[in-house]
C-alpha cells in the first residue's frame, strides 16, 4: 500500500517523535510499502532550523527508501504562545502544497500534536478520497492547560473545538497508552475507533551491554554510580528536583548525576546547580543517536521525572528505551498517572513522589546499596520491553490498522445506496 505520513518531526531530529516516525516509515518500506513523509525543516530540540536547511522553502529527499518532503517553518528560539501558534500555522500552510505533490496515498497517518495539522490532513483525506488515521502522542489542550502553557479561555475553547474536529473526522485513532483510551472515551469518541499501540523500542539497537564502555571512560565516570536523565527538558519535567536530590547526596562521592539535554536548557540548570551546591551533577548536550546505546548501558539507574501537575495520561517515550537497556528506573512521577502504572506493571523500577528531592535521593541510595535489587529490576524491565515494546509488534499493529481502515472505508463506500437524480450524499 501507499502510505502518507504527516509528521511535524522526523529524522535527523534526535529525540521525541522524530526517531519513532523515522523507524516506522523505514520499517514499512522494508515490508514492501511505499511511504511518503510530509514534515517540517528539522529544528528540534534547538528550536532553530538546522544549518543545511536554512533559507529554503521546500526540500525533497529520499532516505532508506522513504520520500521526505520538507517545508518552511516560522520558528523562534524562545517562543511565547503566539509564536507557537504561528509555528503551527506556518506548517499547516506550507505543508499542504507538498502533500498534494505526489501519488495518491491509500491511507494517511497524522501525528498530533500539533492539533492544527488535523485540518489539512482532513482536507487531504477528502482530496485523495482515502482514510485518515490520527496518531495521538499527547492530548491537547488539557496537557498545555495543566502545565500553564495555555491560559486564555478563548484559546482553550478554540483548541477544544479543534480537538473534537480531529477526533470526529479521523477514520481511526491510534493512542500510545491505556490512559489515552479512557480520556477519549470520556469525550464521546466511539471505542471501535480507538486502537492502543504503544510506542516501541528497537530491541536490537537498545540492548543489555557492559557498563564499562567508551562512553563512561570519555566522561570520567569509570568509578561512579551513574544516575542518568536524558531527553527533553521542559516545563513538565522539573529537573530542579533531580538537582536538589543530587545536592542531598554530595556526602556519597561515588554517586554522580548525569543530565543530557538541550544546550539552552542546560544553561539554566547549570546556574541552579551552582545555587544548590550540586557539584556532583554532570551536564551534557544531547548525545548523538549512535551513542545512545552506550550512554544507557553506562548508567546504573535511569530517571523519569514529571511534575505533580502533569496530566495523568502523559506517557514519556523514554520509558521503553530505559526498560530495554536492562537498567532499573527511578520514576519521580504522579502515582496515578500512566507513566507510574507502566513502570509498576513492568516490574522494572521504583516509583516515588514527584517534586520530592528527599524521596528521589532515598531511592537512589537504595539501589546504590543494593546492586542485586538494581540488577533484578533491570532484568525484569528488559523482559517486559521484549514482550510489550518490540518494534516488530508495533509494525504488525500499524500494518493491520492500515489494512483494516482501508478495507472498512471501501466496504462502507460499496454499501452506499444508489442515488436517484434528485438525491445527494447530503440527503442520506
Amino acid at each position: 500500500m501507499h502510505i502518507l505520513i504527516y509528521s511535524y518531526n522526523y529524522h535527523p531530529e534526535p529525540i521525541g517523535i522524530a526517531p519513532l516516525m523515522t523507524e516506522l516509515a523505514e520499517g514499512l518500506v522494508k515490508r514492501g510499502h511505499q511511504v511518503r513523509v510530509i514534515t517540517g525543516m528539522p529544528n528540534y530540540p534547538e528550536r532553530r532550523i538546522y544549518d543545511e536547511y536554512q533559507g529554503k522553502w521546500y526540500v525533497t529527499e529520499e532516505r532508506n527508501g522513504v520520500t521526505i518532503q520538507r517545508c518552511y517553518l516560522r520558528i523562534k528560539s524562545k517562543p511565547n504562545l503566539l509564536d507557537r501558534l504561528l509555528l503551527e500555522l506556518s506548517f499547516v500552510l506550507t505543508s499542504f502544497p507538498q502533500a498534494i505533490k505526489g501519488e495518491r496515498p491509500d491511507v494517511i497517518l497524522l501525528t498530533v500534536p500539533p492539533l492544527l495539522v488535523s485540518v489539512p490532513a482532513t482536507l487531504l483525506g477528502w482530496f485523495y478520497n482515502c482514510p485518515v488515521v490520527l496518531n495521538v502522542q499527547d492530548i491537547l489542550p488539557e496537557a498545555g492547560v495543566r502545565v500553564g502553557i495555555i491560559k486564555n479561555k478563548l484559546m482553550i475553547k478554540a483548541f477544544e473545538v479543534l480537538e473534537k474536529f480531529a477526533y470526529r473526522t479521523a477514520n481511526s485513532i491510534s493512542v500510545i497508552a491505556d490512559g489515552f483510551v479512557d480520556n477519549l472515551l470520556s469525550k464521546g469518541v466511539p471505542g471501535e475507533k480507538i486502537n492502543c499501540i504503544p510506542n516501541w523500542v528497537n530491541l536490537n539497537f537498545i540492548k543489555p551491554s557492559p557498563k564499562q564502555n567508551n562512553w563512561r571512560q570519555t566522561h570520567n565516570l569509570n568509578d561512579k554510580f551513574v544516575v542518568l536523565y536524558s531527553g527533553n527538558i521542559a516545563l513538565t519535567q522539573g529537573l530542579e528536583t533531580v538537582i536538589q536530590a543530587a545536592a542531598n547526596l554530595r556526602h556519597i562521592p561515588e554517586i554522580t548525576f548525569v543530565i543530557a539535554g538541550e544546550a539552552k536548557a542546560l544553561e539554566r540548570l547549570q546556574q541552579y546547580c551552582c545555587d544548590c551546591g550540586a557539584d556532583n551533577v554532570l551536564l551534557l548536550p544531547l548525545q548523538p543517536r549512535e551513542t545512545i546505546p552506550q550512554m544507557l548501558a553506562a548508567a546504573d539507574v535511569g530517571l523519569v521525572v514529571q511534575k505533580k501537575n502533569v496530566i495523568s495520561f502523559n506517557m514519556p517515550s523514554k520509558i521503553p528505551l530505559l526498560l530495554a537497556s536492562d537498567r532499573p528506573i527511578i520514576a519521580s512521577v504522579p502515582a496515578s498517572g500512566t507513566a507510574a502504572k507502566a513502570i509498576r506493571k513492568s516490574g522494572g523500577g521504583i516509583v516515588v513522589s514527584p517534586e520530592s528531592p528527599e524521596t528521589l535521593a532515598q531511592a537512589v541510595v537504595k539501589l546504590y546499596k543494593n546492586p542485586q535489587l538494581a540488577a533484578q529490576l533491570g532484568h525484569q524491565g528488559r523482559k517486559f520491553a521484549v514482550e510489550n515494546y518490540a518494534f516488530e509488534q508495533a509494525l504488525d499493529s500499524y500494518e493491520q490498522l492500515f489494512t483494516d481502515v482501508i478495507t472498512n472505508r471501501t466496504t462502507n463506500l460499496e454499501v452506499l445506496p444508489e442515488l436517484s437524480p434528485k438525491e445527494s450524499i447530503v440527503d442520506i
